[in-house]
């Protein structure tokens, strides 16, 4: 995060600097006034979207739905992960965060996923490394299948694009492709790591 930071931190001071020597000070202005308003434009015209659709969440997880896409979602989990317990609360908080997941609400997946590792953190036989489980998880929360990309598509709306939804089909491939690359390498990492250490 520091490097990050810096990075930024020194663009900001080339671009003042450039522009201080090239006479362009007032386009930097000019460019700071406009880019704040079409920020808070953006915002809050993500404002309505966002809420449509974390009101929608909320009402698939009141009317059970969110239980029916648990259940499709459980033998893709026992898959994923056969020595976790079926009834342990990480599998719960593993299986609703891939069912928001797979929603496009990544604000919504996020405290199931910290729950997740907090709860696989309670069966890891060594508390300063990461279990096979929280390996596989990573992996699949990172890559994550998304079947409808709520956040992008009222980042589009938001920004005045015409056909907002067009990329859902283009979504859906990718992050399948995703996916199935991060369990594929998941697996291999896996299989390598258990070899080397029986030598």
């Amino acid at each position: 995060m520091e490097m990050i930071n810096l990075i930024w931190f020194a663009m900001v001071i080339i671009g003042l600097v450039v522009s201080a020597a090239t006479g362009r000070i007032d386009a930097v202005t000019d460019a700071l006034f406009s880019s704040a308003e079409q920020a808070v434009s953006v915002a809050f015209s993500m404002i309505s979207v966002m809420t449509f659709w974390l009101g929608m969440m909320k009402i698939i997880e009141k009317s059970g739905f969110i239980n029916w896409i648990v259940k499709l979602l459980r033998p893709l989990s026992l898959l994923l992960f056969p020595r976790l317990p079926r009834n342990h609360p990480a599998m719960h908080a593993i299986l609703m965060n891939m069912s928001a997941n797979l929603l496009g609400m990544g604000s919504a997946a996020t405290p199931f996923g910290l729950k997740a590792m907090q709860e696989l953190q309670t069966i890891n036989e060594d508390p300063n490394t990461a279990s096979d489980e929280m390996c596989t998880f990573l992996a699949v929360n990172t890559s994550a299948l998304t079947l409808i990309p709520t956040t992008v598509v009222a980042l589009r709306a938001a920004s005045g694009s015409l056909y907002p939804t067009e990329i859902v089909g283009t979504t859906i491939l990718a992050t399948f492709c995703a996916t199935m690359t991060a369990v594929a390498l998941d697996r291999i990492i896996r299989a390598m790591t258990r070899k080397r250490k029986r030598r």
